[in-house]
């Protein structure tokens, strides 16, 4: 098996906040990232697929077919955009960078079976340079 990888940025604001709970405890518990006014976040989605290669190619998927892709289906929804407000596939969600790459999962996997014989295999979602979630389905 091998495994291919295919970087994508994006720039998106958002809030953590529960409307189920006060201003204090969403600060208590989110920290700035509750903040009333919003932040920001450039981040760095990793895309993995894996397959064996094409007997005719020798690739095991296309990188310019699968760009084109992540970048439709995922990126322009999302980047420069407000996660809270502007994201359609977000709406009633709390915005963390968990719930956003299970969405991004949802999106992804169906897609790239329909342009290849290569499954997806996993997501790492970098919100900072230090954190990241990293997702491989259900």
């Amino acid at each position: 098996m091998i495994y291919v990888s295919r970087l994508e940025h994006f720039n998106a604001a958002h809030k953590l906040h529960n409307p189920n709970w006060s201003l204090a405890k969403n600060k208590e518990v989110f920290g700035p990232c509750a903040n009333t006014n919003w932040h920001g976040h450039n981040y760095e989605l990793i895309v993995t697929v894996k397959g064996l290669p094409d007997p005719d190619t020798g690739f095991v998927i296309d990188l310019k077919k699968l760009s084109s892709l992540i970048q439709k289906h995922v990126i322009e929804k999302v980047d420069h955009k407000n996660l809270n407000l502007d994201v359609a596939f977000m709406e009633d969600k709390l915005a963390s960078t968990e719930n956003l790459i299970v969405e991004f999962w949802q999106i992804l996997a169906p897609r790239i079976a329909e342009i290849s014989e290569a499954k997806l295999h996993s997501l790492k979602l970098y919100e900072t340079p230090r954190n990241y979630v990293e997702y491989f389905g259900e």
